[in-house]
């Protein structure tokens, strides 16, 4: 017996019905963030408790959980799982790595692991990733699919090699333009976790189409890489990230091309509206949630 059993959110009015919904969403997210518990219990080396805290395994299961809160657990299991093995990738390449030797070493074994081979035992990080590979290969789609996937990790590894070079640069026209920076958005990562998500959905509308929304998916990650900087440029300065408000001379040019970059996004959204409405969604929660979210604060706890 539950405490309201025998009401539903249709006895109520417009204000029930939403709460109703965002309270089973943050239930999605709880269900999340314990399954997130868990697994950075089975790799404690992988994940310091700072800066892994507590609010960052919530900030990720909340994410992917208002991101496309149809699924259940099930369907959005591995999603927050690829994002906290992101997250490990992030802070050893940017924190942890003192040379590109590192770097390089890194990414082969990632991409030797995504190719089928089994990890070092120790090898935490791979070995995060290869049950990451095996819960994906649970779909079906994933045989048909996995060189997108792996294609997405492998510019993302570059990507975030790439911005570790350009941290390490000194002297005058050594940073990159503002152009060159986005171009590099893929360290951000959300493109290759929307790859494991639609791979994972199995949905044949979604698949036909996954060039399509691979494309659309890295306009809005560009966009989320802007909206993440305008967040994070105090921390960026205390932790020594690049930031892309560090390659202007004036804040506006970045808040003035964020509306530009989500009027492309939604030009190539728009058709995926008629194909894929259900992903076409999907991305755009993406910029709401987090437009919303990076308001007033973000995913790293403190060091």
């Amino acid at each position: 017996m539950t405490p309201l059993s025998g009401w539903s959110p249709a006895h109520g009015g417009d204000q029930l019905v939403l709460a109703a919904e965002q309270g089973r969403i943050c239930a999605l997210a709880t269900k999340g963030q314990r399954d997130l518990q868990d697994r950075v219990a089975a790799y404690p080396d992988l994940f310091p408790s700072r800066p892994f805290d507590p609010a960052l395994l919530g900030n990720v299961a909340m994410t992917i959980a208002f991101g496309a809160p149809w699924c259940d657990v099930s369907r959005l299991r591995v999603v927050n799982r690829t994002v906290l093995w992101i997250f490990a990738v992030d802070w050893l390449v940017d924190y942890v790595a003192t040379s590109r030797d590192e770097i390089d070493r890194l990414t082969a074994d990632c991409l030797a692991v995504a190719d089928g081979r089994a990890p070092a035992a120790d090898d935490p990080l791979g070995r995060f990733l290869a049950e990451l590979r095996d819960e994906q290969a649970t779909a079906a789609a994933f045989a048909t699919h996995r060189a997108v996937w792996r294609g997405e990790l492998a510019r993302m590894l570059d990507a975030m090699a790439r911005e570790w070079e350009w941290k390490k640069a000194t002297g005058p026209g050594r940073l990159p333009s503002l152009a060159e920076y986005l171009d590099n958005a893929a360290n951000l990562a959300s493109t290759l976790t929307n790859v494991v998500h639609w791979i994972h959905s199995d949905d044949p509308a979604t698949l036909a189409h996954l060039d399509e929304l691979v494309v659309a998916s890295d306009e809005v990650q560009r966009i989320l890489r802007l909206i993440n900087d305008l967040a994070t440029y105090e921390r960026d300065l205390r932790w020594g990230d690049l930031n892309s408000l560090l390659l202007v001379s004036d804040r506006t040019e970045v808040e003035q091309l964020i509306p530009e970059l989500i009027t492309r996004a939604r030009e190539l959204i728009a058709p995926l509206r008629v194909s894929c409405p259900v992903q076409a969604d999907y991305l755009d929660r993406q910029i709401g949630f987090s437009s919303g979210f990076y308001g007033s604060t973000d995913f790293w706890g403190a060091l």
